[in-house]
């Protein structure tokens, strides 16, 4: 059992190294519902997830369930009640009922607040990628570096008979490339069909034989898909463009490898401070 513990404060000591009790309805957690996990205010040791914590009225913070073997249950001096420490400092936590019937655990761990310390649970970053062409790829890249959720985007090149071509290749040897964006997006802050939505959004869907000033077959619109879900959100996408005038030339294409373009035109309009000269978003849906 460690013994280099947390200096506390007159409160907390009052509470977890004399087994005092705050004030109802007064903590810092009776009304907090956050996600994490709470921790041992005098040794950091974790004792309860914030998925056991339950809302109970009774004024002090609320769980039905602990980490296993973080909590030590006593009989309470008074004899009527179980007192709950922290099993690796002995700190006072609260006590412990059963029979209430607020859970189907049909517990209730009742804990002061001043006994814990809330450690906030980190997001992961669930990394995911999707490809749009439309157009001159520097422009497409620029917009969508911009979008909340998006963690980076890559201009390159898709849907060719060649392996890793060169942007002559692309533009003077027919390889049937797209100028294609690669954008790396946190699917927990927004989802394919947000960017897809995007995507008809800084772009004409509606110009068939390029983009703007740029004609050819590697500047068409196309949005490429990597599983029949993401296809039927397309699908769904043009519909309803379609249903509101729209005639779309966006093709939809499965994705294919993806070969990254030379460094000079990665973050183009970052490096020469220019704006792009045919993209911009205009609100469709």
């Amino acid at each position: 059992m460690t013994t280099n513990y947390n200096v506390l404060n007159d409160e907390e000591t009052r509470v977890i190294v004399h087994k005092g009790t705050e004030a109802p309805y007064s903590g810092e957690y009776n009304d907090f519902y956050e996600s994490g996990a709470y921790h041992c205010k005098r040794c950091d040791a974790k004792l309860y997830e914030s998925s056991d914590k339950f809302k109970s009225n009774c004024g002090w913070p609320s769980f039905d369930d602990e980490v296993p073997g973080a909590v030590q249950r006593y009989p309470d001096a008074d004899g009527r009640r179980v007192e709950i420490v922290c099993a690796n400092c002995d700190g006072h936590l609260g006590h412990v009922f059963e029979g209430e019937g607020f859970t189907q655990k049909n517990v209730r761990h009742c804990v002061n607040s001043v006994s814990l310390t809330f450690v906030p649970k980190i997001a992961e970053v669930k990394d995911a990628t999707a490809y749009f062409a439309g157009g001159c790829f520097w422009g497409v890249e620029h917009l969508f570096q911009e979008l909340p959720g998006v963690l980076d985007a890559e201009s390159g090149y898709m849907g060719g008979s060649q392996e890793n071509p060169s942007y002559q290749d692309v533009i003077h040897r027919n390889t049937g490339h797209y100028e294609v964006v690669k954008v790396s997006y946190d699917a927990n802050k927004i989802g394919f069909k947000q960017l897809a939505m995007f995507f008809f959004e800084i772009h004409d869907p509606t110009q068939a034989n390029g983009q703007g000033p740029d004609i050819g077959h590697q500047y068409q619109s196309v949005l490429f898909y990597h599983n029949e879900g993401e296809k039927q959100l397309a699908e769904q996408l043009i519909q309803e463009l379609e249903t509101k005038g729209f005639v779309i030339a966006t093709q939809i294409k499965k994705v294919e490898p993806f070969w990254k373009a030379e460094d000079y035109h990665q973050d183009y309009y970052l490096k020469t401070k220019k704006q792009p000269y045919c993209h911009r978003y205009q609100k469709r849906f």
